[in-house]
């Protein structure tokens, strides 16, 4: 693991009613439990094995940057498990590190929160989960990263996971809110097909009503959802700093009422937040779009769990 990260924010004054973010976050040394757990996964191999631009490694540490200083307006309790680093080319050792890395986490909370690092954080997240029957993956994304190659990549993880359910004997639940059919070619689309893939269009997910309708359908039947997002599945104006920036996107409004739609129904065991490079964003725009959402879930799934 990474070094640990060092929480700060703004202070103004002491008591719940002037509490953020970074007054949330403890450590598993500290032996709490708590309401989410985050696990960060420095690595951008799979992005530069799958040619796009590097820098996603440092991810993590702009995502806990951006979070800090968040108003968090009722009690919480995150446990920070620290950073999975892949610094040595070994992806595949670095999915089987994070696999473990979220199991271990799951113990302290009963939602798992991965801070990531390219796409190919979707590979083990999964692992760590393992093969759970009814266990669906909501993708919010512009590309299926569905991509047939010799090994893993950023653009693979979602192919790998069907493979790996199909060799267990497990159905692939897969759905996908922001596909650009100008950002995927003729065999990705033959390829989510042969697995059973669902996918709702940019062009039809610019607005809130048949965006949470497309989920509410996908969800009817699972037990459980996983729910990623890769911050190219954003407006580049929104989300400048990602490998693949977006000529048209989903608006933010639309994906939060997503995030919002699954986490209130119940199902969500698991999130992960991708893609996000701080070396191409402008005025931290991304990471500060990525941060609230991330905020939104946590707080939103807490408070859920705390009423049911």
């Amino acid at each position: 693991m990474g070094a640990p990260f060092e929480w700060t924010g703004r202070t103004d004054g002491d008591g719940p009613e002037h509490r953020r973010f970074f007054h949330t976050v403890t450590t598993p040394a500290d032996g709490r439990t708590g309401d989410a757990v985050l696990v960060g996964f420095a690595s951008d191999e799979g992005v530069r094995r799958n040619k796009g631009r590097v820098g996603a490694a440092e991810g993590p540490r702009a995502l806990r940057s951006a979070l800090g200083s968040l108003a968090v307006h009722d009690e919480l309790v995150v446990v920070d498990h620290g950073d999975v680093v892949v610094d040595d080319g070994d992806l595949e050792g670095g999915h089987r590190r994070l696999g473990e890395a979220i199991r271990e986490a799951r113990r302290d909370a009963p939602l798992s929160v991965v801070l990531g690092g390219g796409h190919e954080t979707a590979y083990g997240s999964h692992l760590g989960l393992g093969m759970r029957p009814r266990l669906g993956v909501l993708n919010l994304d512009a590309h299926f990263d569905l991509r047939e190659a010799d090994v893993p990549t950023s653009g693979t993880p979602f192919l790998q996971i069907a493979r790996d359910r199909q060799a267990a004997g497990e159905e692939m639940h897969y759905a996908v809110v922001g596909i650009s059919r100008t950002s995927n070619t003729g065999v990705l689309f033959e390829t989510a097909e042969s697995i059973g893939a669902t996918w709702l269009l940019d062009d039809d997910a610019q607005e809130v009503a048949p965006a949470v309708e497309f989920v509410a359908g996908f969800l009817a039947d699972l037990d459980e959802v996983y729910l990623t997002i890769d911050l190219d599945v954003l407006p580049a104006g929104a989300a400048p700093g990602v490998s693949a920036p977006a000529a048209l996107g989903v608006p933010p409004f639309v994906v939060q009422a997503v995030c919002d739609a699954v986490v209130d129904s119940g199902k969500l065991v698991h999130l992960d937040v991708t893609e996000l490079n701080p070396a191409l964003d402008v005025d931290q725009r991304t990471a500060k779009l990525a941060a609230r959402l991330i905020h939104r879930v946590i707080t939103r799934e807490t408070a859920r769990r705390r009423t049911s």
